[in-house]
């Protein structure tokens, strides 16, 4: 004989009996109607078409408008946009290197120790990403430009930061700042510190315990947080802007030249650039789509 003692069963005041199968899943789950779903699905994809798409496909329309051989001759035939390629090429590694180290540094102080001021140090991680990329750019322009006092010791010692590549690094760095260390934080708060008190219990040094427990649990986080870190690096605009001087063949870097070559009237050139930044973007959405399955996958 079946046991149907499961389907129905005592409430907790004795009483009542309470149905159990009514808590199970049913075979036949309730769906939305069929035409609220392609409502939805069709917004949303009318929506991504009409801001990403579009606009995307029309980036790259307008840099082969005249050809394949006026694309290139538009790309590596202009000195200054190449010097802004190669400028860009040259500040994003350093200010993503940078950020690698201050990123590591910040999350394993956050994640592995309690100490006053911890909850600012959260904070302040987050600030780049709360103020204007101009009013970041026009802070290391007072602080480090020829009117302040510490511009002018620099200046007099040799080292020109502001209107020089080193001012484009700095604010590089600072807007991209949080996108490392905020990968990794919550990814080493989740890890814990067993690994790695385990191996300092078994002889190994700070070191050795670093490179062989901690980096590589952190390597799809922190190879995460680099992807992102470059991608927004060599997009960054508005703190480049005012640090740079937008000095042609020296200072610009490739989202200036894009802009000065369209306030030239020489669109198709502007659109040449701006497909490699697009192009970036897209292998970087790529590297990002796989890196995620493969995570997802180990």
């Amino acid at each position: 004989m079946q046991n149907d003692s499961a389907a129905v069963a005592p409430a907790a005041d004795g009483n009542s009996a309470v149905d159990l199968a009514s808590f199970q899943p049913r075979s036949q789950a309730r769906k939305d109607p069929r035409w609220v779903r392609y409502l939805l699905v069709g917004t949303t994809y009318l929506v991504i078409g009409l801001l990403v798409a579009v606009p995307l496909a029309h980036v790259f329309f307008q840099a082969f408008s005249a050809g394949v051989g006026a694309y290139f001759q538009k790309l590596l035939g202009d000195k200054d946009t190449l010097h802004a390629i190669f400028l860009t090429l040259m500040v994003s590694p350093v200010a993503v290197a940078m950020n690698v180290v201050f990123g590591i540094a910040a999350a394993w102080a956050i994640a592995r120790f309690e100490f006053p001021g911890r909850a600012l140090l959260i904070s302040l991680i987050d600030l780049p990403m709360s103020i204007s990329p101009v009013v970041a750019g026009l802070v290391f322009m007072l602080v480090l430009g020829l009117q302040s006092s510490l511009g002018q010791w620099l200046r007099e010692h040799g080292w020109q930061i502001i209107f020089a590549p080193p001012g484009l690094v700095l604010a590089t760095a600072f807007i991209t700042f949080p996108l490392v260390a905020r990968e990794l934080v919550p990814l080493l708060e989740a890890e814990g510190a067993d690994e790695e008190m385990a191996a300092l219990s078994l002889g190994a040094n700070g070191w050795a315990m670093f490179w062989r427990v901690t980096l590589p649990n952190l390597r799809w986080g922190l190879l995460y947080g680099i992807i992102l870190c470059n991608a927004r690096a060599m997009g960054e605009f508005g703190a480049v802007h005012v640090v740079s001087g937008r000095i042609s063949g020296q200072t610009d870097t490739l989202p200036l030249r894009v802009e000065k070559l369209f306030q030239e009237y020489d669109i198709q050139g502007a659109f040449a650039a701006a497909s490699v930044l697009t192009l970036v973007a897209i292998l970087t959405l790529i590297g990002k789509s796989l890196l995620e399955h493969k995570v997802h996958q180990g």
